[in-house]
């Protein structure tokens, strides 16, 4: 019964879609054509896409990706469309609806919350320089994605893509399954034709993984690439935005607007210097010839999954990649890697986070890291599905002075950049693919997540770009391919992933399913009388 109600909500939906005639899932280029043609207007986008989410996301399957609409994104979408009419189109993103993770600051009243209670009153009227380069190019603000909140640094036994502000986020392959985190509204969004695209931001797997677990593209920058200002912090060593979309090509739309460099983010110095136009380079020919190394992080743990990774490196070389076998970082390494990142971010975060509270608004009054953990204690709405011990360990961790810390973060980088650079020098390679991860496991707010393993780590800490790409499905559940390269390569794991995605066109629309047993295959052998 559920399942009925379900896809009759969606096909009406589609039907909305239908006389307009441009699919939900159509994607950001297919979107920009139809106004290009007069097909459709932004303003009519935009209406598409809130009411779908009221649909969708509010009712029917109850997804919870999306936490807050911009109340102006219709007066937005008007404004550009008049700019259409008067001859000016600023790009691939005019007019195109996008979802931002709420997380990053934008200056339209919406609050950025990070999916926390404390920071409900933090509407602090700035744009985040990513999101006025987003708005430049003619993207339209539609509103902010839910997340895991504080982006999954709060408990060691967090169920990922929940916020006490917004709930669960429901994976729409299956919603029982999670939509990982912690960009879990922006992956879950854009798989269920929300809206073609959005930003997440990561750390360590916050793009890459929801983006595979919810069949999508995403990828993570090199750290510098894109700006942090007025982001909720978690480590300026690791953090960045990037984009989340169905296709890769709007991937390089997005990118493309977002890359540059910005005064206030040390960090991006050499952006303007290294950014280029991503969609125009991307070429479907360029895995012919292609050296591109093998990494399998997890081999025989899931047969499935192998046959998948199996299926996905035929298409490669079918398209005329070569194939080299590499050997990854032995257990003792990455063991030692996790160990150092653990302790790293804590003081990175409490000294982060400090410093972005003390610049929020009055209205916000939880000013420093003890002060929220004190908040957490007295609000039981924060807290009941798990604690904060990641905060209370932050609390004590060391400042950013601290001999040992500066030793660690050395270390840590030292680890992951060599791993890297190895691989991609013995190998002789353009690329690294992996799989992404395995399917996402059932959201289990008792036992907490169970996770596959993903080859995350390696470009987190070293900084270096990782692109992950739909590459099948293991039981109708979305599993990635992933493409990793050295710093500031991203134009070429874009090309990379283009072709592949070409070749294989394995990406299908979710169906919304409670579980994967309403599976009709799955269904038949758990009741084959």
């Amino acid at each position: 019964m559920i399942q009925a109600i379900v896809i009759a909500a969606t096909l009406g939906l589609c039907a909305t879609a239908a006389q307009a005639q441009l699919s939900p899932y159509a994607s950001a280029a297919d979107q920009q054509q139809a106004m290009t043609d007069r097909a459709i207007t932004s303003e009519k986008l935009v209406r598409l896409s809130l009411d779908r989410i009221a649909g969708i996301d509010r009712a029917g399957p109850k997804l919870n990706s999306v936490l807050a609409l911009n109340p102006h994104a219709i007066a937005d979408a008007r404004a550009l469309d008049a700019e259409r009419r008067a001859g000016r189109v600023r790009g691939p993103l005019h007019g195109v609806p996008i979802l931002i993770k709420d997380n990053i600051e934008s200056a339209d009243g919406m609050a950025t919350t990070a999916g926390s209670l404390a920071l409900t009153g933090n509407i602090t009227g700035r744009d985040a320089p990513l999101v006025r380069r987003l708005t430049d190019a003619g993207a339209v603000i539609l509103g902010k994605a839910n997340l895991s909140e504080w982006a999954n640094f709060r408990s060691t036994r967090s169920v990922s893509g929940w916020s006490a502000v917004a709930g669960l986020v429901r994976n729409p392959y299956s919603l029982d399954r999670t939509a990982c985190g912690s960009s879990s509204g922006s992956g879950a969004a854009v798989a269920a034709g929300l809206v073609a695209a959005a930003i997440g931001t990561e750390t360590d797997g916050s793009i890459t993984c929801p983006a595979a677990m919810n069949g999508v593209v995403g990828l993570k920058p090199t750290v510098g690439l894109v700006s942090r200002t007025y982001v909720v912090p978690i480590s300026p060593e690791q953090d960045t935005a990037g984009p989340m979309a169905r296709t890769v090509a709007d991937a390089a739309a997005v990118l493309t607007a977002l890359a540059g460099s910005d005064p206030l983010d040390p960090a991006t110095r050499e952006a303007d210097a290294r950014k280029v136009d991503y969609l125009a380079a991307l070429d479907r020919q360029s895995l012919k010839g292609a050296r591109i190394g093998v990494w399998t992080p997890n081999p025989g743990r899931l047969a499935a999954l192998d046959a998948v990774f199996a299926q996905a490196l035929e298409v490669l070389r079918a398209q005329g990649a070569i194939l080299v076998t590499l050997k990854g970082p032995d257990e003792a390494t990455l063991s030692r890697l996790s160990s150092l990142e653990n302790d790293t971010l804590q003081a990175e975060f409490k000294a982060s986070l400090n410093a972005y509270l003390a610049t929020t608004p009055p209205a916000v009054a939880t000013r420093t890291l003890d002060q929220l953990i004190a908040f957490n204690v007295r609000e039981p709405r924060e807290t009941p599905l798990f604690g904060q011990e990641i905060f209370e360990q932050s609390a004590k961790a060391p400042s950013l002075a601290d001999a040992g810390y500066r030793g660690k973060r050395a270390e840590a980088r030292k680890i992951a950049t060599d791993s890297l650079d190895r691989m991609l020098r013995e190998g002789a390679v353009t690329a690294i693919v992996s799989p992404s991860g395995g399917p996402p496991s059932i959201v289990d707010p008792v036992n907490g997540g169970r996770f596959f393993g993903s080859p995350s780590s390696l470009p987190a800490v070293s900084g270096y770009p990782h692109l992950t790409v739909p590459m099948g499905y293991v039981t109708g559940l979305p599993v990635g391919l992933s493409f990793l390269g050295p710093a500031w390569s991203e134009a070429k794991l874009l090309s990379l992933g283009f072709a592949f995605e070409a070749a294989s066109r394995v990406r299908r629309p979710p169906d919304f399913l409670p579980s994967v047993a309403a599976h009709p295959e799955i269904g038949r052998a758990y009741d084959p009388r």
